[in-house]
């Protein structure tokens, strides 16, 4: 892990977006820390949300895709999940900034009578508590570099507050000190045949208007940019033609994007611009697992049964952990996705025979649970591995209940309040809450495993961390029935109240875990249970068909 070089003052970049959403800033901006990081600089990045919500935690997966847990409990987006994948840095929550935590907290004060009988005002109240963030950050967690994603779309008012604050923020700490970052769309017309950079150049001409002028423009094609486009690009950017930065979408994974990023140069161009002394980045080890991701030896097709499935970034973080553990098995992981209500309607066989591994994860509410059961039964009758996270571990216990355990009316009080069997029930510190936000079991909790067990064998160790995001139990009162059928409860918190991980011994691979290890995986250094799982799958998938 890289050290800061403490010679050198702290340099800071922001990335901006233009013309559309879903560019890939928080992909771009994930790649440049890493190769700065392996430049040898210590990075720190965070997020500036514009939306009104204080976190995304109590978001729709629909509206906002996965809620990314940090070790402190801080529900933030999905985008921190890329910068702790591609860097070394460790998250907390002073890691993302919304629009709604900039106004409580001007408002807390104001209430508070801090202003002093002032008038508040957008300028400078609000960008004050956005400039103070950042001066937070740097105090509190030391970098060489911090990266910085404003999110949103240059032009849009809710934006306009954290605009004016970095442009503020960069005349403040001087030239050579700040970076701007500009992400555009450079879209292909198939009926001209032509890349246009219009869009481009009215995006820089409204963050110009704004007051902030791009020092590097990333612009985001389908096609090559040939020498006429970027030195349009440049002429209407007023950026020198090095800085213009073609980013073509990859062919195969976004673990390619740094390598693309670093054939453009962009490192060395930030380099230059911020002063920065450093060496050439050593890509070996990032090219070998890119390598591992396109070209493995081997496959296999692992079914996530959820209700989301349709919804690419709601699982965001499992699929790169399967993706993290394929490539330590040398092994391409096709991920299918099941809708868990289909299973309702049609049975488990027709949508998951010829899987290898079957996958429930976390989520909340009745809908598709039934169907989630129904794979989990088939997963442990079969024999197909078998990973339950969060709710898929409560999912895997109900179906035990019922069809091992002889509680045919076995459910979770979440979804059955009235259940005479309520082998999953609401943790009773939980039964006091009355908001909904930021209120649930969160964060880094440590959880003792029983050694010999399976947990114990992939994680070699019996202290783990992991992080949570639950209000649902195993009920304590049910332990001793279900153990006494089978059922392995080998992981506890460690007050030894609540089960954590459960498994059955007589399986293939049947594991499952009320934490989230999908927030732990890294390219080079898959989470351990993914790990087992993926390797359990090839294994399920080399063995030869059983004799009828």
């Amino acid at each position: 892990m890289p050290t800061s070089q403490q010679h050198q003052p702290m340099k800071y970049i922001f990335v901006t977006g233009g013309v559309v959403s879903s560019l890939g800033k928080g992909l771009a901006a994930s790649a440049l820390g890493t190769l700065l990081e392996l430049r040898g600089l210590k990075v720190i990045m965070q997020k500036f949300d514009p939306y009104l919500n204080i976190d995304p935690g109590t978001m729709n997966p629909y509206e906002h895709g996965e809620v990314y847990v940090l070790d402190d409990g801080a529900e933030t987006d999905l985008d921190l999940g890329h910068y702790e994948r591609f860097t070394h840095t460790n998250l907390s929550r002073l890691n993302n900034l919304t629009s709604g935590q900039v106004y409580q907290s001007v408002l807390n004060k104001e209430r508070a009578g801090k202003y002093q009988g002032r008038t508040v005002q957008v300028i400078p109240h609000v960008t004050n508590e956005i400039k103070d963030r950042i001066k937070e950050v740097a105090t509190k967690m030391t970098a060489d570099v911090i990266i910085t994603e404003i999110g949103g779309t240059v032009g849009d008012i809710e934006g306009l507050p954290f605009l004016e604050a970095i442009r503020q923020f960069g005349h403040e700490i001087g030239q050579g000190n700040v970076l701007f970052i500009h992400a555009t769309l450079v879209p292909y017309i198939k009926a001209a045949q032509e890349l246009k950079t219009k869009p481009t150049q009215q995006s820089i001409a409204k963050l110009r208007e704004i007051g902030i002028a791009p020092h590097i423009i990333l612009c985001r094609t389908e096609h090559p940019l040939d020498q006429d486009v970027r030195e349009k690009i440049s002429l209407f950017g007023n950026v020198p033609i090095e800085d213009v930065i073609e980013v073509r979408d990859v062919k195969h994974s976004i673990y390619e994007v740094p390598l693309k990023l670093h054939e453009e140069r962009l490192d060395d161009v930030v380099c230059k611009q911020l002063n920065l002394t450093t060496h050439q980045p050593d890509l070996s080890k990032w090219r070998h697992f890119v390598q591992r991701v396109i070209h493995p030896t081997h496959h296999v097709r692992i079914g996530v049964v959820g209700k989301y499935i349709e919804l690419q970034d709601a699982y965001k973080s499992i699929y790169e952990a399967l993706t993290h553990a394929g490539a330590a098995n040398d092994c391409k992981v096709d991920i299918v996705r099941v809708d868990a209500e289909a299973i309702e309607k049609g049975g488990p066989d027709i949508y998951l025979s010829g899987l290898q591994g079957i996958l429930i994860p976390g989520g909340f509410g009745d809908r598709g649970t039934e169907g989630k059961i129904l794979a989990t039964g088939y997963a442990r009758r079969v024999g197909i591995p078998f990973f339950g996270i969060c709710l898929g571990m409560q999912i895997a216990v109900i179906e035990y209940a019922r069809n091992v355990c002889d509680l045919p009316a076995a459910n979770s009080t979440e979804f059955d309040k009235a259940t005479p069997a309520p082998v999953i029930s609401m943790m009773e510190e939980q039964k006091k809450v009355k908001q909904l936000g930021g209120t649930m079991r969160l964060g880094n909790w440590v959880t003792q495993l029983t050694p010999g067990t399976k947990v114990h064998e992939l994680y070699q160790d019996t202290i783990i961390n992991e992080r949570h995001r639950h209000r649902y139990e195993v009920n304590e009162e049910y332990k001793d029935q279900l153990e006494s059928h089978g059922l392995v409860i080998s992981g506890i918190s460690q007050k030894g109240e609540l089960a954590e991980t459960i498994e059955l011994p007589d399986h293939p691979f049947f594991v499952a875990c009320q934490f989230h290890p999908e927030f732990s995986s890294k390219p080079n250094d898959p989470h351990p249970i993914f790990n087992g799982f993926v390797k359990a799958a090839l294994q399920h998938h080399s063995a030869p068909e059983p004799l009828c």
